[in-house]
C-alpha cells in the first residue's frame, strides 16, 4: 500500500466534464457540513485515478484529505488496506500503529479524529484491490456519512459489485472529439499526424485515455507522421493489460485454462463475434477440464471469475480488452499450445463433432505444441481450414514462409470477406519481407472493406507504409530469401483500397485522382482489379458532377481489357454523354441485354443506370432489384447500400415511393453499419424526394439538411442537386412557389452552383412551375423560355418517357391564354401514354387552378377531382391536400369540403378557409393571393370577413386561434 498523502496536481483531464461536475457537487456539499460518498467504477485505463487526484486537489486547500492506493501484493494481509489509509495523518499527524484488528466502527471514529471538526476527503484508488476486512470496514463507514457529517468517501473500482448499495459513477469511454483532442495533446510536439494512423490509434485504444497515452507514446515520429508502417498490433498498452490480468493468478488452474482457450478461440472470428462455445467444450474436454465444470462455465460463467458471458452459442468477455489481457498475461508456450489445440479441433471438425474425450498431453491443462516443422507442412495442406490455419499463425513464434503462403492460398471464397481479412492478416505478420508484408496487408484491408469494416481496413493500410518511389525496398536475392521478392509484389493494390474508401467515405476528389493512379499501378498484372479503379473513377466523376472527368475514366476503360457487357456500358454512356445519343441508345440497349448473371452484382448495378439512360425505368427497377438479391445472397456487405440506393431511386423514377422510402431507409442503415457517409448523403437526398412527395415538410426539410451536410464536404453535386430539388418540391406542394423558385433558380442557370449534368435537367419542370405560380418578372421570362428550350432538347435525346408530358406542360405555364389549353391537352395526353400517377395529377392540378383563375369554375372541377384521386393514389398527401383545396374552391359540393370535428374554421367558405390558413402561417396578402391565384383585393375582402365571422381582430389572434 502506498502512505496516505496529499496528490499532486493532475494533467487537465479531457471529455470528463460530466464526472468533474458531479465531484464538485460532492465536494460542495462537504463543504457546506453535508458529507457522501462516491464510487467511480471503470475498468482499468479510463481514468478514475485521474479524477480522484483531481477531486483530492481541488480538496486540498479547502481540509483534509486521505489518500491511499491499494497494492495488490498486499491482498491477503488482513486490514493491510486500513493500515495504509491511517498510518499517516492529515497535516503531518504522527504516524499510528497497525491497524490489525479495527473494527467499523472504530474506522469511523478514528476518521472523525483525523477531520478534527473540518471537512475530510478519504479518497481510496483501487479500493477492489484491498484486504476483504479493510474493504468491509471501508463500505460500513461510507454508508455512515449524511446531512450533518464533515466527511466524504471517494473510492474507485474496476467494477461496482465490491461496494454494491454506494453511489456508483460508471465511467464511459472517451467519445472520439475528446479522444481526438487528447490524442493532439499526447502528439503535441511532432511533425504532424497522419490521419489514416490518427485512426488508427483511436480505433485501437477505443476511447481508453490510457491506452490513447501508451500506443502514442509508442510509436515513432516517422510512424505518427506515416512515413514508416505502423507495427501489428501497436503496442504500449501493456499496462492496462496488466491491469485488466490482475486477479487471473489467483484463480483455480482450470479456469485460467479455459479463460486462456476462450481468449485464442476468438482469434479466428470477427471481431466482437466471440468464441464458439462447442469449440469451447470439445477444446476444454481434450484439455482435461471437468466436463461438469465446462458445462457450468459455458452456459452462465460460473467459475470464470465473472468474466465469461454466454449469448445463444457465442462465449464472450465481459470487457473488450479482456481477451487481449488473458493472452498477454499467459506464458508464451501455454498460449502457443492453445491455439496449437484448438487448430488440430477445427481440423478434425470435418469429419466428427461434439466433445472429445481423447486426453491431454504433457503440459497440465494443454497439449504441447508439436514439431514447428510439422506445423509448416500441415498448414500448407489445401484441405486445412481457414481458422485452423488463422489458429496455427498465432500459434507461430516467427516469419514463417510456407504457412503464410498457405494463408495467403486458402484466403479465398466461399470463405467470408472477414474471416479472408483476418487470415491475410496473418499472413502478412508471418512475411519477413517488407514489400510482401506491405502487399498481404493491403490484400488485407481490401477484404474488410468488402465485408463493410472501413476501419479495420484504414488500420490495415497504415501497416503498408508510403507507396512512393523514394520509399520503395531494396532488391534482394530471392533465391536465398524466398520469402522476400525483389519487387513490390501488388503495386497499386494499396493505393487502390484507398481510393475505393475514399470513394464511399471522403471527398470523391480525391478518391478519383487516387483512383486513376491506382489503375495506371494494376494495369500491367492485375487488369480486374485496374477496371474496378477505374470504374470507381468514373463513379466519382459522377457523383462530384465532373461531365469531363467521367468521359476521361471511361476513355481510360477503352484501353483495359474489359468483358463484352462493360464494353457496351463504356461505349453507350460515353456516346449519350458526347451527344451521339442514337449510337449510345444502342449499346447500352446491348448492356441491358447481356446483364443476365445473377451472380454479378456490379454489372447489374451498372445494367440498371443504363436503363435510366435508356428511359427504361422498368427494366431499371427489374436490375436493381436482381443486382440487390445478388447482394443479399453472396455479398459483398458493402455493397448492399449502393443497390438499395439504385433500386430505391429507380423506384422514385417509376413512381413508387413507398417502395422507394423503404429501401432507401435500409440503404441508410446499410451505410452508417458499414462507415458509408457518402452513401448516407445520396441516400437522404432520396428520401427528401420521396417525402416531398408523401410529406411531412419536416421530413423531406430534415432528409435535405442531413444530405446536404454530407454532400458539402466531400463535393457530392449529385447529391446536393437532387435533395435541393427535394425541397422545392416541397415548398410547391405547401403552397410557397417563392421560396421553391430560389431554391432552384441557381441549380438550373448557368452559373458556379449550377445542378449535376445529368439530374438538373429533372428540375426544370419544378422552376418553371414555381416561377409562374409566384409571379414571374419580365426579365425572369426570357430565362424561363431558354431554360424550357433547354429542357426540349434535353428531352428529345434523353428518352425519358415522362419528359414529353412535362415540356408541354411547362410550356402550357407559359403560354398565352389562348394557346394554354391545347398545351394541357397536349400534356395530358403525353401523361395517357407515359403513365405515371403523380406527375399526371401535378399536370391535372395545374389545369384547374388554371381554369378556375379564368372564372371556369365548372370546368376546373373534373381536372381538380381526378388530380385528388391521382395525389392520393400514390400517397403524396400534402399534394392532395393542396389538390382538395383546390376543389373546394372550385365549389365541390361534396367529398373535400367538411372539416374535422371542432374545427374553427368550420363556419368559414372553403375559400375563407384557405385564406385564413395561409395568413396563420405567417403569409402576407400578397403572398397569399400569389399562392391562390387571387387578387390582394379579393383576399383582403375575405379576409374581414375572416376575421368578423370569428371574432378576432389581428393576424395574431388568427394564428393564435389555428395553433395546434
Amino acid at each position: 500500500m502506498t502512505p496516505s498523502t496529499t496528490v499532486r496536481s493532475p494533467l487537465r483531464l479531457y471529455g470528463r466534464d460530466d464526472e468533474l461536475a458531479t465531484l464538485e457537487k460532492l465536494l460542495a456539499l462537504l463543504r457546506r457540513g453535508d458529507g457522501g460518498a462516491l464510487v467511480l467504477a471503470a475498468p482499468p485505463g479510463l481514468g478514475r485515478t485521474a479524477l480522484l487526484r483531481a477531486a483530492a486537489e481541488a480538496h486540498r486547500d479547502r481540509g483534509p484529505v486521505l489518500y491511499a492506493t491499494a497494492a495488490p501484493a498486499e491482498r491477503a494481509v488482513p486490514c493491510s488496506g486500513l493500515g495504509a489509509l491511517l498510518g499517516v495523518g492529515p497535516a503531518g499527524a504522527s504516524p499510528a500503529a497497525p491497524h490489525t484488528g479495527i473494527t467499523p466502527a472504530a474506522l469511523a471514529r478514528r476518521l472523525r479524529e483525523f477531520a478534527d471538526g473540518g471537512p475530510l476527503l478519504v479518497c481510496v484508488d483501487d479500493a477492489h484491490a484491498w484486504d476483504a476486512a479493510s474493504r468491509a470496514a471501508l463500505a460500513f463507514a461510507a454508508r455512515g456519512p449524511g446531512t450533518g457529517s464533515r466527511i466524504a468517501f471517494l473510492l474507485s473500482v474496476a467494477d461496482g459489485t465490491a461496494f454494491a448499495g454506494l453511489p456508483t459513477l460508471h465511467l464511459a469511454p472517451l467519445d472520439e472529439g475528446a479522444a481526438s483532442v487528447l490524442l493532439d495533446r499526447l502528439t503535441a510536439g511532432t511533425e504532424g499526424l497522419d490521419p489514416v494512423v490518427r485512426a488508427e490509434i483511436l480505433r485501437e485504444a477505443g476511447g481508453n485515455p490510457g491506452l490513447l497515452a501508451g500506443i502514442s507514446g509508442r510509436l515513432t515520429p516517422d510512424q505518427l507522421a506515416g512515413r514508416t508502417p505502423l507495427p501489428w498490433p501497436l503496442t504500449g498498452g501493456e499496462a492496462v493489460l496488466a491491469a485488466h490480468a490482475e486477479g487471473i493468478d489467483d484463480l483455480p488452474d482450470r479456469t485460467r485454462t479455459l479463460l486462456l482457450l476462450a481468449a485464442a478461440a476468438q482469434e479466428h472470428e470477427p471481431e466482437g463475434a466471440g468464441a464458439d462455445a462447442l469449440l469451447l467444450l470439445r477444446a476444454g474436454t481434450r484439455g482435461g477440464l471437468p466436463r461438469a465444470f465446462l458445462d457450468r462455465a459455458l452456459s452462465d460463467g460460473t467459475g470464470t471469475g465473472g468474466m465469461l458471458q454466454r449469448a445463444g452459442s457465442r462465449v464472450h468477455f465481459g470487457h473488450r480488452l479482456a481477451a487481449r489481457a488473458v493472452l498477454h498475461h499467459a506464458p508464451w508456450a501455454r498460449r502457443s499450445a492453445a491455439h496449437e489445440l484448438l487448430a488440430t479441433l477445427l481440423t478434425e471438425s470435418g469429419d466428427r463433432s461434439g466433445p472429445d474425450d481423447v486426453p491431454a498431453r504433457d503440459v497440465p491443462g494443454l497439449p504441447d505444441a508439436p514439431d514447428a516443422r510439422t506445423a509448416r507442412i500441415t498448414a500448407a495442406t489445401p484441405a486445412l481450414p481457414l481458422a485452423a490455419l488463422v489458429q496455427r499463425a498465432c500459434a507461430a513464434s516467427g516469419p514463417d514462409a510456407a504457412l503464410a503462403a498457405g494463408l495467403e492460398a486458402a484466403a479465398v471464397a466461399p470463405f467470408a470477406h472477414a474471416a479472408r481479412s483476418a487470415a491475410l492478416a496473418r499472413a502478412a505478420l508471418l512475411s519477413s519481407g517488407p514489400a510482401l508484408r506491405a502487399a498481404r496487408f493491403a490484400a488485407a484491408a481490401e477484404q474488410a472493406r468488402l465485408a463493410g469494416d472501413p476501419p479495420l481496413a484504414r488500420s490495415l493500410l497504415a501497416r503498408t507504409g508510403p507507396r512512393t518511389a523514394d520509399t520503395a525496398p531494396a532488391p534482394v536475392d530471392s533465391a536465398t530469401t524466398p520469402d522476400v521478392p525483389a519487387t513490390d509484389p501488388a503495386p497499386g493494390l494499396a493505393p487502390y483500397v484507398h481510393g475505393m474508401l475514399a470513394l464511399r467515405s471522403g471527398p470523391v476528389a480525391d478518391a478519383h485522382e487516387i483512383l486513376l493512379a491506382a489503375a495506371a499501378l494494376l494495369a500491367p498484372h492485375d487488369h480486374r482489379r485496374a477496371l474496378d479503379a477505374l470504374l470507381g473513377a468514373a463513379e466519382a466523376a459522377w457523383a462530384a458532377g465532373d461531365a469531363l472527368g467521367y468521359l476521361d475514366a471511361l476513355k481510360r476503360l477503352a484501353r483495359t481489357p474489359a468483358g463484352e457487357g462493360l464494353e457496351h456500358y463504356r461505349a453507350g454512356m460515353s456516346a449519350v454523354l458526347e451527344g451521339r445519343t442514337a449510337e449510345g441508345h444502342i449499346r447500352l440497349r446491348r448492356c441491358l441485354a447481356l446483364a443476365g448473371d445473377p451472380g454479378d452484382p456490379a454489372a447489374l448495378l451498372r445494367a440498371g443506370v443504363a436503363a435510366l439512360a435508356l428511359g427504361d425505368i422498368t427494366a431499371a427497377c427489374r436490375a436493381g432489384t436482381r443486382a440487390l438479391a445478388a447482394v443479399r445472397t453472396a455479398g459483398p456487405e458493402a455493397l448492399l447500400p449502393q443497390a438499395l440506393e439504385h433500386l430505391a431511386y429507380a423506384e422514385l423514377r417509376a413512381g413508387r415511393h413507398a417502395g422507394a422510402r423503404a429501401h432507401a431507409l435500409e440503404g441508410l442503415h446499410a451505410a452508417r453499419r458499414t462507415g458509408q457517409p457518402n452513401s448516407s448523403a445520396r441516400l437522404h437526398a432520396v428520401l427528401a424526394l420521396a417525402a416531398s412527395v408523401e410529406g411531412p415538410a419536416e421530413v423531406c426539410a430534415a432528409h435535405e439538411e442531413a444530405a446536404l451536410s454530407g454532400a458539402g464536404p466531400h463535393g457530392l453535386v449529385q447529391a446536393a442537386t437532387l435533395a435541393t430539388w427535394a425541397r422545392a418540391r416541397a415548398d410547391l406542394a405547401a403552397g410557397r412557389p417563392g421560396q421553391a423558385a430560389a431554391r432552384l433558380a441557381p441549380l438550373v442557370k448557368a452559373g458556379p452552383g449550377r445542378g449535376h449534368f445529368a439530374t438538373r435537367m429533372l428540375a426544370v419542370p419544378c422552376w418553371v412551375e414555381a416561377a409562374v405560380l409566384s409571379g414571374r418578372e419580365p426579365a425572369e421570362s426570357r430565362e424561363l423560355h431558354a431554360a424550357v428550350d433547354e429542357f426540349a432538347s434535353w428531352a428529345a435525346r434523353a428518352a425519358d418517357p415522362g419528359a414529353p408530358a412535362q415540356l408541354a406542360r411547362c410550356r402550357a405555364l407559359l403560354a398565352s391564354a389562348s394557346e394554354a389549353d391545347a398545351q394541357y391537352a397536349e400534356a395530358l395526353a403525353h401523361h395517357e401514354r407515359a403513365g405515371g400517377d403523380f406527375e399526371q395529377a401535378r399536370t391535372r392540378l395545374l389545369y384547374g387552378q388554371w381554369l378556375r383563375r379564368r372564372r371556369r369554375t365548372r370546368e376546373a372541377r373534373g381536372p381538380l377531382r381526378d388530380a385528388l384521386v391521382g395525389f392520393q393514389r400514390c400517397s403524396a398527401r400534402v399534394w392532395a391536400d393542396r389538390a382538395a383545396g383546390e376543389l373546394r374552391a372550385a365549389g365541390e359540393p361534396a367529398g373535400a369540403g367538411t372539416g374535422p370535428a371542432g374545427d374553427p374554421l368550420a363556419m368559414l367558405t372553403p375559400q375563407q378557409q384557405r385564406i385564413a390558413r395561409c395568413v396563420a402561417e405567417g403569409a402576407t396578402n400578397r403572398e397569399v393571393a400569389l399562392r391562390l391565384s387571387l387578387s390582394p383585393r379579393t383576399v383582403d375582402h375575405h379576409l374581414r370577413n375572416v376575421f368578423a365571422a370569428l371574432a378576432i381582430r389581428s393576424r395574431t389572434e388568427l394564428a393564435r386561434l389555428l395553433s395546434p
